[in-house]
């Protein structure tokens, strides 16, 4: 009897700290660095969960380093209650090809909360690029082998990906530039010390819109629709068939995370895709919020198997290991 009524006292306890939450600060943590395209979804997620979770703060914390991997090793060994999310994208799913050893293992160390949205990559060049139109570029690609500067924003980066299978579907090879971060690599092209970039639309489209860059391209099958871009042909249609390419985003929790905190995550999170002002900042990117089944943890867990089964081959035989 006696432990009975110490089993009930300690789950009123946890009932009663679970209904609080969340009672401080949430911290999202960004495995890259600061003003890049991840950095800014998570920046504009924080502002609307918080009036999801009692107006509580939402903290950015950027983590960045060896291709996100040293973020989401933080969140997966921090204290699971709750207040340690990560936001991580596509390289979620591809870094257990890109790194031959993990400190974490991603289908198993992490709750997944749900999707956010997907976001186009677009084909850019610097300013001075002798090249009008994708059909120019690929003369000029063609006539300049072994002189291809093609930059990225370090290995496991969204930028890095695009581009490898760029590389892969022309069958030209580029050297491949890598820098330590999105703002390092843009500023190179800008500058003309590198030639082209595939990047995402929440880093490219203001420098589109400006004329800062030539662009050439967008990954997607379908054009976009926001204005900057939505004179932009795709890969697709110009011989690229099936090249279809578009980054993610999702959201994680510390393996062992109660259940009533998730769902009250989870909540959290499919109302904030369902904020005006949200959309509307992510559709000015040209991200697109995810509005199906897999905002769901479930269903986004089978995403994130299904782009691991999908990107894995690719990277293993380009033989571009970050380890």
């Amino acid at each position: 009897m006696h432990k009975t009524l110490l089993a009930l006292a300690a789950m009123a306890v946890t009932g009663a700290a679970l209904a609080a939450y969340p009672e401080k600060p949430v911290t999202i943590v960004v495995p890259f660095s600061a003003g890049g395209p991840t950095d800014k979804v998570a920046r504009d997620l924080a502002e609307v969960m918080r009036k999801n979770l009692g107006n509580q703060t939402v903290l950015i914390e950027n983590v960045g380093g060896a291709g996100g991997t040293l973020g989401s090793a933080k969140v997966a060994k921090a204290t699971n209650d709750g207040y340690t999310l990560l936001l991580h994208h596509i390289g979620m799913a591809t870094a257990p090809a890109l790194y031959r050893t993990l400190p974490y293992k991603v289908l198993d160390d992490f709750e997944y909360v749900g999707m956010i949205n997907e976001v186009p990559m677009t084909l850019i060049g610097r300013p001075n690029l002798p090249a009008g139109n994708y059909a120019e570029l690929v003369k000029w690609l063609e006539a300049n082998k072994g002189k291809i500067n093609l930059a990225n924003a370090g290995l496991g980066a969204a930028s890095h990906l695009c581009g490898l299978l760029f590389q892969q579907s022309l069958k030209i090879d580029m050297t491949t530039v890598p820098y330590k971060g999105t703002a390092p690599a843009m500023s190179d092209l800008l500058g003309g010390q590198v030639d082209i970039m595939c990047d995402q639309t929440t880093n490219t489209s203001s420098q589109i819109e400006g004329g800062k860059v030539k662009a050439f391209a967008v990954t997607t099958l379908k054009p976009l629709t926001t204005p900057a871009l939505a004179k932009l042909p795709t890969l697709d249609s110009q011989g690229l068939k099936g090249f279809n390419v578009a980054i993610w985003h999702g959201l994680y929790a510390p393996k062992g995370t109660p259940k009533p905190v998730l769902d009250q995550l989870n909540a959290a999170l499919r109302n904030a895709l369902k904020d005006p002002e949200f959309i509307k900042r992510q559709e000015a990117l040209g991200a697109v919020v995810v509005t199906d089944n897999r905002v769901s943890p479930a269903e986004h867990k089978k995403f994130v198997e299904a782009e691991i089964s999908k990107w894995g081959p690719a990277i293993k035989a380009a033989g571009q290991y970050a380890d």
